[in-house]
Formats: structure tokens, sequence, C-alpha cells
């Protein structure tokens, strides 16, 4: 088999990992599932015959044929050549995502002093990569939102996909940010402004639910995982037999202002003793290590051990299978990982939750990718 072939291709992303929708899929639904479902196997997969499409998806070839038909005129989908082939008859022409015609642009509002903004491929690689200094918030914050985005639309050189946000705060699926302390935004509608000024396709949602889209499309996640972002704040995505928790609040995975024990603690800024957030923020952390740099190893594994005593009944309640963090390794390898590893362990039923494991993430531009993959998903189908 040449290097054209399905199972060579540069793009293969692993086996598909869709997120799981909780509705069922009804009649009149079906040829929107359908093609998700080709567009899911060939970003995955990568280039494979129309044949072997219909394999993989359990659709018939007719219904192929007619998809794949409508997907290039689209210019989603394009024709990679025939695949080398020695016994007889005529060989099969190989299709594809069509990888490099189309960009996402990712915007990351989460930052301490900027917005961070990137042109991002189909595959999830950064192309190019703007920033823009955070004003205090309000309408300055989105002008320069706004400001930033545009700038990267126009560095496109193919046509722009859709528009993913991950901004700080609680966050509607419509895109309306409820609550964003550090923007200054209450029912501020984002998603709809955004859209309307750039006449784009726009997504947006909590910077560490994009976050942990990233982890399950790009990195090596499980389907039941808590990734927990920790940077000036501390908040996390949830995902739960492969589909996102956002709860009936848009709330879930708010875990920043959970009280951790009954012993106080240091002042938060949101004005209680001891919320996780003020023992596990990097900026906390780096602030307490500076006062009494021999205090490091002792604030690190503290820091580790109320991370442990947050997350233990959330792994018991919900079954989870891995919870991956990402932050500056600098402060979260070693000390304070191993710290969570062992109170989660002295905290959760011995011998059901010993394997869980607590990883840092691989991935690099965790918020700009999940927001790639957020406009993925919404425009495409593909995660």
């Amino acid at each position: 088999m040449n290097a054209e072939s399905g199972d060579s291709s540069p793009h293969r992303f692993g086996s598909a990992r869709k997120l799981r929708t909780s509705t069922k899929v009804l009649p009149e639904h079906a040829r929107g599932h359908n093609r998700a479902l080709v567009l899911q196997t060939l970003y995955h997969s990568g280039a494979m015959s129309r044949a072997d499409l219909s394999r993989e998806t359990g659709l018939t070839r007719v219904t192929i044929s007619d998809l794949v038909g409508e997907f290039i005129h689209d210019g989603i989908v394009v024709e990679k050549g025939i695949r080398e082939t020695t016994g007889p008859g005529k060989p099969p022409i190989l299709i594809d995502i069509d990888r490099d015609g189309h960009r996402i642009v990712g915007l990351d509002l989460s930052g301490p002093g900027v917005f961070e903004g990137a042109l991002i491929s189909l595959d999830g690689v950064v192309l190019e990569r703007r920033e823009v200094p955070r004003p205090n918030g309000g309408t300055a914050a989105y002008e320069a939102v706004r400001s930033l985005a545009e700038e990267l639309v126009g560095l496109s050189t193919a046509p722009v996909l859709g528009i993913g946000v991950g901004a700080p705060g609680i966050v509607r699926p419509d895109g309306m940010v409820l609550n964003s302390p550090n923007l200054d935004w209450v029912d501020f509608p984002l998603e709809r402004l955004l859209s309307a000024a750039l006449d784009l396709p726009v997504l947006v949602r909590n910077d560490a639910n994009a976050a942990v889209l990233a982890e399950y499309t790009f990195g090596q996640a499980r389907p039941d995982m808590l990734l927990i972002k920790i940077g000036r704040g501390v908040g996390a995505g949830l995902i739960s037999d492969s589909q996102p928790l956002v709860g009936s609040r848009f709330a879930a995975g708010e875990i920043g202002h959970v009280v951790v024990g009954t012993d106080g603690g240091p002042r938060c800024a949101c004005g209680k003793d001891g919320c996780l957030e003020a023992w596990l923020s990097a900026s906390r952390l780096r602030a307490r290590i500076a006062e009494d740099p021999t205090s490091e190893e002792q604030v690190l594994r503290e820091a580790g051990t109320r991370l442990g005593v947050a997350i233990a009944p959330i792994v018991a309640a919900l079954d989870l299978s891995e919870i991956v963090l990402s932050g500056p390794a600098d402060l979260l390898a070693g000390t304070l990982i191993d710290a969570a590893t062992r109170t989660l362990t002295e905290r959760t039923l011995e011998g059901v939750f010993d394997d869980v494991a607590i990883r840092l993430t691989a991935q690099d531009d965790i918020v700009l990718r999940g927001a790639a993959v957020m406009v993925l998903s919404g425009q495409l189908g593909v995660s």
C-alpha cells in the first residue's frame, strides 16, 4: 500500500472519537447524523475510498456516494488521487477532508494580561499567532476581542470555517457570558455580537470546557475525565462517557471557589477562606514561594493535598478514570501531583479508584486548540 492509503495517512488521530450525544437520532435528523459520521470517520482515519468509507461507517454505497458528492460540491472533501493496487479492476479514488481548504480562528480570553488568538488548521495546528493587551473589561474588552478576531480572519489565505472563543466565567450554550468577573461581563451576548460583526459562525464556551475538548480530540484522554485548568484562576471541564458535562446552570466544573476543608485557609478573591483557587492558582503559588523560597516543597505539597481533597468526591460520584492538569509544569509536576494522588487514594474506596491517574496534559495552546474543536464540532460534526 502506498503513502496515499488510509493506513499511513499523516492525518490519522487513531480511532474515531465522536463526542456522544444524549438524544436518539430521529428519522428527520438521520441525514445530519450521517453527514457527521462520514466527516468524523475521514477526519480521524484519513484518506480512503468510497467503498472503504461505506464499510467503516456501515452506510450504503449509495448514501456514501450521495454525501461525498455533496461534500465535494461544498468544498469540504476533495479527491486525493488513486490507490495503487496489484489486482484486477479499476483502482479506487481516495477522498479526504480538504484539510488545507479552510482555517479556524481560535481565541483564548483567559490569560492574566493578554487575549491570545491564532489561525488554526483543521488538524489543530497553529499557523499564525497574535495577541493584544487585555483591557480592564466591559466594552473595551469586547472591542479588543473583536479587533483580534478581525486581524486573524484577515490573515487567512483560505475561507474561515468559524471562530471559537474560550472565555473565563460562566457561559451559556448560546454563547451568552452570564458572569465573567475578570472581564466585567454580565449577561453579555459575546457570541451574537461577534458573529454579527464578522459575518462568520462564532462559538463561545468557558475556557476550561474548551480545553477539555482539545485534550479529548488531540490528546490521549479517556472518555471519562476531568481537566483542571490552573492559571490565574482554577476551573475544570468534564467529559463523562464521551459526553461533555455543562450542567443545568452551565456551571459544571466551577470548582475554583469550592472551599476545601474546614480549617480555614488563605483568603480568596471571592471573599471566602480556603477556596481551591486560593490554594492552587499559579499566581498564589508563585507568590507564596517567592516570600520564602525554602518553603517551596511544603507549599506545593499542601496545594496538592487540597487538590486531592477537592477531586476525591468528584471522582467517586462520576466514576472518572483520570484527572488531567493544564498549567505551569514547574509548579504542578512532581510534588504537587504526588500529593494529590496520595490524597485521592486515601479519600476514596480502596481497590476501586486506585488506578485513577493524575497527569499533566501534553497539549500546547490547549484553549486555542479546544476552540478549534468547538468549530469543527459545530460546523462539521467532527470532534
